[in-house]
């Protein structure tokens, strides 16, 4: 068995992964900085880039969602009150958790569910799920395509 003795001082660091730590450091703080000092903007809201795109609506649908009894989520227009689709247990994970989000809003603010959601298309292709009682919307887009296209279906 070979042994080496070190001395107390010989601790040795490769300089790459200190460099590259300090890169990742540095880029942190400046970014930071440019968002805290306004070089740059801290998030893009949608309704802002439409407006400054001259984006339009192209289609808009009221729809309503029913939890019932067995866990099925029932989907309807909320001007005929025809079923649009049902996700019945273990389905439809992205439009129950999309849907639960802005109920939780409406709860924290006391607000039932009598007002409609609205499923919006836009001229650039975006598709919003939007509650009109508290302002909150979800871009239906940023969450993948398979998961956008469940949305779009319900517009047909």
């Amino acid at each position: 068995m070979i042994v080496r003795e070190y001395e107390e001082d010989e601790v040795t660091v490769h300089k790459v992964p200190l460099i590259l730590a300090g890169g990742v450091a540095a880029i942190s703080l400046a970014l930071t900085a440019a968002v805290t000092l306004g070089f740059a903007d801290p998030a893009a809201v949608p309704s802002e880039v439409r407006a400054a795109d001259g984006t339009t609506t192209v289609s808009t649908r009221s729809i309503q969602f029913y939890d019932e009894a067995d866990g099925t989520v029932r989907v309807e227009d909320a001007a005929t009150g025809e079923a649009i689709d049902r996700f019945p247990p273990a389905t439809g994970g992205f439009v129950r958790s999309s849907v639960r989000s802005l109920v939780h809003e409406r709860r924290i603010r006391g607000i039932g569910a009598a007002t409609p959601f609205e499923l919006i298309e836009w001229s650039d292709g975006a598709l919003s799920l939007r509650d009109s009682t508290t302002g909150e919307a979800i871009e239906l887009a940023s969450f993948g395509s398979d998961n956008r296209a469940v949305f779009a279906a319900m517009l047909k």
